[in-house]
């Protein structure tokens, strides 16, 4: 498995198993199926609601910790910064874990009247605490993440993990990401299925005798974003965990960047304010 070192001089799998809209009852099973496949990057949030049953299965396979990579993501209604350092202490206990490899503000929330900055310096002193190894954000633009990087003395976030697909390919964000030595992490790297009705990608499938899943999957590592897809059986488990194997040619690559229409599928982080009912 490939390994991205961050500028932190830790090391992130470039290839993950996501767990987003998985319940947690179902979290176990699933990140079990996963870790038994070779996957070792499980990537939660404290918004899922299913921490613990990826806890669970963390417990059940018995890796050595070092053998693992875990994420999880701040939840949208603990951006106050107290909340904040509260919140690690009750995501770690869900887990079953003494720290995590990477925490991530998972939205800006620009509107809520609570500064991300503010959330920010709260995560650098999680960090301090070695709580979490690694601190980054996920769904940030551009100018969320300038004002981060120019504050004095910044910790500049380890990763931004955003919407990637070949229908949004995010290409000046990325860019962005890669000029300040911030890692792309793409969510959605399938388009929510989208992918499995295009014609194009079907005819690059065809062409290289794979599933669609890995032929796209397979772009995102070529282009050296780290992905993390949901699944939910062994056997679609073991299939995307086989994209790591396969290498697209020039043509089939072009094809794919090709499909980008600045289109997205989930919120606009400059306008989402979403926060759960129990409300900062």
């Amino acid at each position: 498995m490939s390994l991205i070192t961050l500028h932190d001089g830790t090391s992130i799998p470039q290839f993950g198993f996501g767990t987003w809209q998985i319940p947690d009852a179902d979290a176990r099973p699933r990140v079990v199926e996963a870790l038994e496949a070779g996957y070792r990057h499980v990537d939660t949030a404290q918004m899922y609601g299913n921490e613990s049953g990826v806890g669970r299965a963390i417990a059940d396979v018995g890796l050595s910790r070092d053998e693992l990579y875990v994420t999880t993501k701040l939840n949208n209604n603990n951006h106050d910064p107290q909340r904040a350092i509260a919140s690690i202490d009750d995501s770690l206990e869900r887990l079953g874990l003494d720290y995590v490899d990477l925490f991530l503000i998972h939205w800006p929330l620009p509107g809520i009247g609570i500064d991300y900055v503010d959330t920010w310096h709260a995560m650098v002193e999680i960090q301090g605490t070695g709580k979490a190894r690694s601190i980054g954000v996920s769904n940030f633009n551009a100018d969320h993440l300038q004002r981060l990087i120019e504050l004095p003395g910044s910790v500049v976030p380890v990763v931004n993990q955003i919407e990637v697909h070949p229908y949004f390919a995010q290409n000046e964000l990325r860019a962005f990401n890669k000029n300040h030595r911030i890692a792309t992490e793409a969510w959605s790297p399938l388009a929510q299925g989208q992918v499995f009705d295009d014609p194009t990608l079907a005819g690059i499938a065809e062409r290289v005798g794979a599933p669609v899943s890995q032929v796209v999957l397979a772009w995102h590592l070529q282009r050296g974003d780290i992905v993390f897809p949901k699944a939910s059986s062994p056997a679609r488990i073991a299939e995307n965990f086989a994209a790591q194997d396969l290498k697209l040619d020039a043509e089939a690559v072009a094809a794919i960047d090709a499909l980008d229409e600045n289109r997205r599928i989930g919120p606009d982080p400059a306008t989402f304010d979403w926060v759960p009912a129990d409300e900062v």
